[in-house]
């Protein structure tokens, strides 16, 4: 049997931007990609504490160092810049291998987007 368990988690980082006209994504800075073990084009699940909204969409690389946190496409619609989110990002594992597995989850300054 397998479960889908976290794999990766980036905990309370602002939205710096809402790009309402692009094909769609989020653009997460590459550092926070780095430290949370998230790759680029892979499938993550955002989380929205201000407002509540959950959505799917994929990853992108934003510059690193920016602290960028950009919602990109029909995503534009559902946060509102200076929100805080949680990304979080999924994984399919062996029911036995799942008991042991540890994801990384990191915690960003959430004012600054930066690692502490």
């Amino acid at each position: 049997m397998f479960i889908e368990v976290v794999k990766s988690k980036i905990h309370q980082v602002r939205v710096t931007e809402a790009n309402l006209h692009y094909v769609g994504s989020i653009t997460i800075d590459e550092d926070l990609m780095d430290a949370s073990n998230i790759i680029e084009n892979e499938k993550v699940q955002i989380v929205n504490i201000n407002n509540g909204e959950r959505l799917e969409t994929y990853v992108i690389k934003g510059e690193r160092g920016s602290g960028e946190i950009c919602l990109n496409g029909p995503a534009a619609r559902k946060v509102a810049i200076g929100d805080i989110i949680i990304i979080i990002a999924y994984a399919t594992l062996d029911f036995e291998e799942a008991k042991s597995f540890k994801p990384r989850v990191i915690f960003p300054d959430s004012e600054t987007n930066s690692l502490k």
